[in-house]
């Protein structure tokens, strides 16, 4: 269905004879540039049902959209279409820096998320953080819409379980989450009669993980999760029709489902699954991946470029992580350092879960007093530290969840613990730093509390500049007081080094057709990860090509323009508003990025 805007906008079709050829011309009646960003947030949200619940809106919570379907395909082609072909009728000149601003960014998310669609290998911009998601290649074992659908049912995410409507929302959003299961079989069928077809290890990881969903009895299932939390204050009535409803949703219609996915896994899908991981040895893999690394990196670098760089990277990082080796004394070569500090009883002294929390909590308290030196912007919504799902708690990563937009809910920083008397804890000072403050925290809630940015910049963003800011935040360790600890700042260098790795093994496996196994050897060799939790991101490369690449692109680029201002404008130059220039325009693609920060520049050095 193509997006209707709340603005009447008149199209003129006529014909003209130009060199004996008949052209089209199209006169468009301009609306105002704040009605388009409008209409294009409207767009955004009825494009992702799903994404608007997590930014805490509640129009949308009944909804989820088969966004691997054929017909959603074609409303964004359309659509996408439309707004860039409006966004040709403004003229730069007259509007204000930031509406031209928005402008291109609205104009860089349109074509880009276009050209995937109209790629040999379609890929569609998913639910999940706007990841590419593979038309023919629907399930992961990491940023798949099982995994969040799960997360929303079991209470945890952002799915309100507040009132009886509530939860009669919910039922209807698994009917469509069914609709979605039997489309995602269908494509994979489709991929399989043209050789697109996932890799045997991960599809065996996407076997694993629904075991439990198939098989539960309805009052052990994730999904009845809801129920067993159902608030005192509903009717005993209500009580009664929703348990109902529930159990008959899981044995009739979830679990039957999932057993079928399952079973189609397991009988079609492994027997074709590929003993190769790279996504160049697909048809037409090599042509997604230059894509892939174009919607990732906002950049026109080169796989080729990429490796050599993320080569130059290691060295360099490796020479940091040799001086601190040495200042603690330690005697032996660098790899044996890492199985040193992988394996040191001293860097895992938890013996619950809430440790580990309470570890991170002490790290916010030693950053508060320090965080207006460098930030005059701050966000207003709320933090915590939340330990990871059970479910997915085995293969889950650190990651952070942005609050809902009215406060409501807050920003949420999740740690998996899948074994505490195992937790490495050398990393956690700059891990915090990148996940929760000021890394993910400030720059997404900062983003969605800006006022003067059009509503459709207040989403989760580019990840090249979500993740590059992040990643930019791990060197600020020092500056907030922290990494006195010399075994701090060699898990500072670890993390920095494990994003620098990504850049030689994402292209290795997807450009170079390396092994998983190589890619697996490579990252031993060079960081002090344990070779399970290399293991899982080496995994995670594999189904999200490209996406690994924005951490370390993004963070060269943030840190260039610090430098290039620093050096520029000398004693005139001020932290604060460096970062504010940074954090005050949303997510950019990074050449609208440099470009507003050389205007900055500019400014400054005349006003001195």
């Amino acid at each position: 269905m193509k997006y209707i805007p709340t603005a009447f906008l008149l199209l003129l079709l006529f014909c003209t004879a130009c060199k004996n050829k008949e052209e089209k011309v199209v006169v468009v009646e301009v609306i105002p540039i704040d009605s388009l960003f409008q209409d294009y947030y409207q767009f955004r949200l009825r494009i992702n049902p799903l994404g608007v619940t997590k930014s805490g809106i509640t129009g949308y919570n009944d909804v989820l959209a088969d966004y691997i379907s054929k017909p959603y395909q074609e409303d964004l082609e359309e659509n996408y279409d439309y707004f860039l072909n409006m966004a040709k009728a403004y003229d730069e000149a007259l509007l204000t820096p930031a509406q031209a601003l928005s402008l291109k960014v609205l104009v860089w998310d349109a074509e880009i998320k276009r050209e995937g669609l109209t790629n040999k290998l379609v890929t569609i911009p998913s639910p999940m953080f706007d990841l590419p998601t593979f038309e023919l290649m629907p399930l992961n074992q990491i940023f798949s819409f099982q995994l969040e659908i799960a997360l929303l049912a079991s209470g945890a995410g952002a799915q309100p379980f507040n009132t009886v409507e509530d939860y009669e929302n919910w039922l209807q959003r698994v009917d469509d989450y069914l609709e979605w299961l039997d489309t995602a079989i269908l494509n994979m069928q489709r991929g399989i009669d043209k050789d697109v077809v996932l890799p045997r290890v991960i599809i065996q990881k996407v076997l694993g993980q629904l075991e439990g969903f198939a098989t539960a009895e309805a009052e052990d299932h994730l999904f009845y999760a809801p129920i067993r939390n159902i608030p005192e204050n509903f009717s005993e009535e209500d009580k009664i029709n929703l348990k109902d409803a529930y159990r008959n949703m899981i044995l009739d219609d979830l679990s039957p489902a999932h057993e079928k996915l399952k079973l189609f896994l397991l009988e079609e899908y492994l027997p074709a699954g590929t003993e190769t991981v790279g996504l160049s040895e697909l048809p037409h893999g090599k042509q997604a991946y230059k894509y892939l690394i174009k919607y990732h990196t906002t950049t026109n670098l080169s796989a080729e470029e990429i490796h050599e760089l993320g080569l130059e990277e290691v060295a360099r990082i490796r020479g940091e992580m040799e001086l601190i080796k040495d200042s603690v004394g330690f005697e032996g070569d660098l790899n044996s350092f890492f199985e040193f500090v992988r394996n040191s009883k001293e860097q895992m002294p938890f013996n619950e879960p809430e440790e580990v929390i309470e570890n991170f909590k002490a790290i916010q308290k030693r950053i508060q007093p320090n965080l207006s030196k460098l930030f005059d912007l701050k966000p207003k919504s709320q933090f915590e530290v939340r330990r990871t799902e059970a479910f997915r708690e085995a293969s889950a990563s650190a990651e952070y969840f942005a609050g809902s937009k009215d406060g409501s809910r807050p920003g949420t920083f999740y740690v998996p613990i899948p074994d505490v008397t195992t937790y490495n804890k050398f990393m956690d000072e700059a891990l915090f730093l990148h996940e929760a403050i000021p890394g993910h925290h400030y720059q997404l809630s900062l983003q969605q509390e800006n006022k003067n940015l059009p509503s459709f910049l207040h989403g989760e963003g580019m990840g090249v500049f979500v993740e590059g800011w992040a990643l930019y935040c791990e060197s600020l360790g020092k500056e907030l007081g922290l990494y006195t600890d010399p075994y701090q700042y060699f898990g500072m260098l670890s993390m920095e080094i494990h994003r620098a790795i990504r850049l030689v093994v994402d292209t290795g496996l997807h450009a170079k057709g390396w092994t998983r196994e190589e890619a697996i050897q490579y990252s031993l060799e060079n960081e002090a990860e344990s070779e399970a939790d290399i293991t899982t991101e080496i995994e995670r490369y594999i189904v999200a090509p490209g996406q690994a690449l924005s951490y370390k692109i993004g963070q060269l680029k943030i840190r260039e323009l610090r430098t290039r201002a620093e050096t520029a404008l000398g004693d005139a130059f001020s932290i604060k508003e460096f970062h504010n220039q940074i954090l005050s325009s949303g997510s950019l693609p990074l050449v609208l990025l440099e470009e507003k920060v050389e205007k900055w520049i500019e400014r400054e050095k005349y006003n001195r």
